[in-house]
Parts: C-alpha cells; structure tokens; sequence
C-alpha cells in the first residue's frame, strides 16, 4: 500500500518539483497541496494523507504553527518538518508541536524519501544535519535558554505577530482572524510590552529570529 504524501510549501515550483520526485519512488503517491499554512491545516483535516512534508516558513501561518494544529484536527497524520536554516529554537519547537521529522532544505531527496519511509514506519526521523544541534540541547537540558517566542507568547499572540511582520494591516488581520480591528491592537500594545519592543519594525526582525515568518516572505 502507498505511503499517501501531502506538500505544504508556498512556492509552486518546488511542489511541482517535490511532487515529481516523489512520483518516481515506489510506495509513496501525492494525494494533495497547500499554500499557506491555514490550507494545509484544512487540506490535511479533509485528505488525511499518511504524511504532511511541511515547509517552516508558510505565510499566513506558519509551519510550527500549522502542524500542531494539524495534530489537534487530524491525529494520525504525521509531519515531516523542512527549513532553509537549522536555528535551535524552530528545531525544538517543531518536535514540541508534533513533527515526527526535521531536514534543512538543502538535504538531498534522497533522505528527504528516507525521512518518509522512516516516519511511516512509526518511528522519528533526525537529520544528521541537525543531530548534534539536538543532542547537544538534550545533553544541556540543565542549561537556561533565553526566553523564545514560544514560551512567551500565546498562540493568539504569535499568530498576530507574523501576520504583522507579514505586513498585515489592523484592520486586514482583525478580518482574517474575526475579531475585531480593537482587539487586534489590544493584542498587538500587549505583546509590544511583553517582548518590550517598540516598533512593528523590530516586531518584524524579531519574528524573523524566532521563526515565525521568514524575510522572504
């Protein structure tokens, strides 16, 4: 029986790309796509494919974000986490969301089908890439670690701080998210003094920093 696949990545080209690949490997098939991380989140809930090989950096709402949703709505479908960078805190708080793996992008699809094979076998995958960055965190646990966005902020709080980072106006995100303009900027006065920033500028740079969104986007 195939190994069902769905690509989250916002870039059509390396879905197409990707999708390709995968085509030529025996056992695996694609059964669906997404843009953004809110479709993927949809997508797997409907598909239900055995594996989502997300992309970190999705707008709208990121892939860390995206996957532990995906593992509150859809339990059972397992992720396969994919970053253009190694930073500690994306690696440790992909696998707090659910991510049964981690590759940095630059991998070869080789171990990207391997990553595959082993995460549906029910087992968790570690890059090589990656393995010293999380052993040596597991060897240091006894180590204080400045406070990360995810420790600090709500949900709620990091998914207003991407859209504004994404350039989101008040209004648009009060829209997307259903809530009302007030709210947002409630929210927004709120996590400026958390993090004791002062503009959306440095809101911007420290989303970046902290994975929330990416410069690309």
């Amino acid at each position: 029986m195939s190994i069902r696949i769905m690509l989250a990545d916002d870039h059509a080209i390396l879905r197409d790309g990707l999708s390709q690949a995968f085509q030529q490997e025996e056992g695996m098939e694609i059964v669906g796509e997404a843009g953004d991380g809110h479709s993927a989140v949809e997508r797997a809930k409907e598909l239900r494919p055995d594996i989502v090989v997300m992309d970190i950096n999705m707008p709208n709402l990121n892939g860390i974000e995206a996957t532990r949703e995906i593992q509150r709505v859809a339990p059972g479908v397992k992720v396969i986490a994919l970053s253009v960078h190694s930073a500690k805190p994306c690696i440790k708080e992909i696998y707090r969301a659910g991510a049964s793996a981690y590759l940095v992008k630059n991998c070869g699809f080789d171990e990207l089908a391997r990553a595959v094979r082993t995460v549906a076998a029910g087992k968790t995958y570690v890059s090589p890439a990656i393995g010293e960055v999380v052993v040596g965190d597991f060897m240091r646990a006894e180590e204080q670690t400045a406070p990360s966005a995810f420790s600090l902020l709500t949900a709620r709080e990091r998914e207003i701080v991407q859209l504004l980072a994404e350039g989101g106006a008040i209004k648009k995100i009060a829209l997307q998210l259903h809530i009302s303009p007030k709210t947002v900027e409630a929210h927004r006065l709120r996590i400026m003094n958390k993090l004791q920033i002062e503009t959306v500028a440095q809101l911007t740079k420290y989303a970046i920093q902290e994975g929330l969104t990416s410069a690309e986007i």
